[in-house]
């Protein structure tokens, strides 16, 4: 099982978002370039059914992994927290997976290409932070070839692994994580759409203009969470203070 949120960023808040995870992990990146295939079960098989061969590219020697999602956590216990917890199992394939899958009956939905980067790294669970783009490719696994699906827009995903005893521990860690990431993006259960965050703009342009010294990650982080903390109590007093007309008269 595993405990995700997802959410979205521009792409040229992207670089400002990696000097902000690189602060707050404190581990190096790794690269992402995973060639992704969908497959789904065709009419022979019994129980309709959708697995994901991933190819990772970024590897001196592409290496295969065979993954399934499975259905979300339902339950009085899921609504109560801000994760969303799924079952989700995978495993290292040879490089003819394909084509064993193709022998069962699968078939090629659609194909992907992720380019991107990611941050592993422990904070009350083991955490992966991913942020990539997907790219469609205009001929079958031409993946010199591939495009941007939503030109300007990257995803960011972050996941932990769980279990059934312990979900909410490791459910409030990435809740948790996600507050420190709140002025540049918000993250949400996949399938909740929260758009992009007004604060990004200037809590990018905040962490791309303060660099230099030893401890600029930190510095950077903190100066942003101080932006976003500012815009949060302007808009408590726009709410508790609503501006009038007479307001705006010059005495």
């Amino acid at each position: 099982m595993e405990c995700v949120v997802q959410g979205i960023i521009e792409t040229q808040h992207v670089e400002a978002l990696e000097i902000l995870l690189q602060g707050l992990c404190g581990v190096p990146k790794e690269r992402i370039r995973v060639h992704e295939l969908c497959l789904k079960s065709g009419p022979s098989l019994a129980v309709p059914s959708e697995i994901r061969l991933l190819c990772d590219l970024a590897q001196p020697t592409p290496s295969w992994t065979v993954r399934h999602v499975g259905g979300a956590m339902r339950g009085a216990g899921a609504e109560q927290i801000s994760v969303l917890v799924r079952t989700m199992v995978e495993s290292k394939v040879s490089n003819n997976a394909l084509r064993f899958f193709y022998s069962l009956g699968y078939k090629l939905d659609h194909e992907l290409l992720k380019i991107g980067f990611a941050f592993r790294f422990q904070r009350g669970a083991p955490i992966t932070v991913t942020v990539t783009s997907a790219n469609k490719m205009p001929k079958l696994h031409a993946t010199d070839e591939a495009v941007p699906v939503t030109p300007g827009i990257q995803m960011v995903e972050i996941t932990a692994p769980t279990a059934g005893d312990n979900y909410n521990e490791v459910g409030a860690a990435v809740s948790s994580f996600c507050e420190y990431l709140a002025p540049l993006l918000h993250l949400s259960k996949p399938g909740v759409s929260t758009g992009i965050v007004p604060t990004a703009a200037a809590a990018a342009a905040s962490l791309l203009s303060n660099t230099g010294g030893a401890n600029t990650p930190q510095l950077l982080y903190l100066f942003a969470m101080s932006c976003f903390q500012m815009t949060l109590l302007c808009e408590a007093d726009a709410a508790l203070y609503p501006l009038h007309e007479h307001d705006t008269e010059v005495l």
